[in-house]
Formats: structure tokens, sequence, C-alpha cells
């Protein structure tokens, strides 16, 4: 298992690393094979928030948490993981339980139809230029958007550019 930890304006204790392997020593027990852990600390006002990202055979497991301290922060954000990673287990143990009569009855029923089903309403086309992140980051603050897709001159590939909710920008590059 690699262990990054990232400090973006905290001071990050040396301890942190060793506090961070004994916590996640938990979440091994229920995500076999862990590649990667990150780990990002960092502070917003009084708060230290910290946010892990843990990859463990292709899925993506990602929480973040803030408390008074970087420690106290991870202690509750590995117990959220927990937590989500069990709920998820415990669906998809349930999924493939089920009788296989009572599969074969779902796929019988009819399904019933919800109240409000959503749908495709609007299709908007429009040209790709070519840009760097930066520009793109401009004329979404210019339409007043939340996001932005256009096309990297890098890598000549579609990115979307997001606004995260700490205000800054999140930027999506897809991998083939």
């Amino acid at each position: 298992m690699q262990l990054n930890i990232t400090a973006k304006g905290v001071a990050v204790p040396p301890n942190l690393m060793h506090f961070a392997e004994r916590k996640l020593s938990k979440l091994t027990r229920l995500l076999r094979d862990i590649d990667a852990v990150d780990i990002t600390c960092s502070r917003e006002r009084q708060w230290r928030v910290v946010e892990m990202v843990i990859s463990a055979n292709g899925l993506l497991v990602r929480g973040q948490d803030r408390a008074t301290d970087l420690q106290s922060a991870l202690e509750s954000l590995v117990d959220k993981l927990e937590r989500q990673v069990k709920k998820s287990r415990s669906k998809l143990i349930e999924r493939y339980r089920q009788a296989p009569e009572t599969r074969e009855a779902w796929a019988e029923e009819p399904a019933e139809t919800p109240e409000f089903e959503p749908t495709v309403v609007r299709t908007k086309r429009f040209p790709v230029k070519p840009m760097n992140p930066e520009e793109a980051a401009a004329q979404m603050e210019l339409l007043g958007h939340d996001f932005y897709v256009f096309t990297n001159a890098e890598t000549e590939q579609v990115n979307v550019l997001y606004r995260r909710k700490d205000g800054h920008y999140g930027l999506i590059e897809p991998e083939y």
C-alpha cells in the first residue's frame, strides 16, 4: 500500500504517517489489496480538513472530514469510510444472496413507475475550441457556470473543469 500525504497550508505532524497507517489497518480488513491512499490535509478557518482517496482493485473510495486537529479529523474520516465500505459491501452481498427464484420473479414483475422519472429535456450543442485550463476557467466565470467542458490544447482530449466547494477548481481528465 502506497500512502501519500499532501499538506496545503497546514503543518503535518511527523507522527501522522504512522497514525494513518494504524487507522487504515481497519480498512484493510474490508478492502483487500489497497493500491494507494492519497491523504490531503488543508485548513479552512479554524478547521483542519482531511480528504482521503483510496484506490483498491479499481475501486475508488473518497471521503472528507474536518475537526480542530488533523488526527481527530483523520480518525473520524477513517470511521466514516469504514461505514461507507461496509454499507456498500452489504448491499452487494444482499443482491447476490437472493435466491434465483426471487431474481427471476423480479425480472418478470413489471417495475413500478415512480412519480417522477428523470428524462433528458434539453440537448445543447456547442463548438469545442482547444484551450488550456486557465482559459477554460476564465470562460466558465464569464458564463457563470459551475462546470465547463472543453478540449485541452495540451492533451487534445475532452476535459471538464468544475468549481469545488472550497472555491478552487477541479479538472477531470479521462484515461483511455
